[in-house]
């Protein structure tokens, strides 16, 4: 089976995101008082050969433990694990 897996990944909360807050003062100088925070992260999709959607979420679990994310200053979710037919 063939999976495409979408990760993202964000700094962690303690973690200054200066392209984050400069995002967040555009949105404020655009009018956008709404919006209270603003994170910026990274949205990877790896396509991935797996016997399972579990299998394959354990590659994309595994890949971003060891190089995806880095650890000290970011958390990853998986965002999404989608089967593609005839790949």
């Amino acid at each position: 089976m063939h999976y495409q897996v979408y990760v993202a990944t964000e700094r962690k909360e303690a973690i200054l995101d200066p392209q984050g807050k400069a995002t967040h003062h555009a949105l404020e100088s655009l009018g956008m008082k709404e919006v209270g925070d603003v994170r910026i992260g990274k949205f990877i999709r790896l396509d991935v050969n797996a016997a399972s959607k579990q299998e394959a979420i354990k590659v994309a679990e595994k890949s971003s433990h060891e190089l995806l994310a880095n650890p000290i200053m970011e958390t990853f979710r998986i965002v999404e694990v989608r089967e593609v037919a005839g790949a």
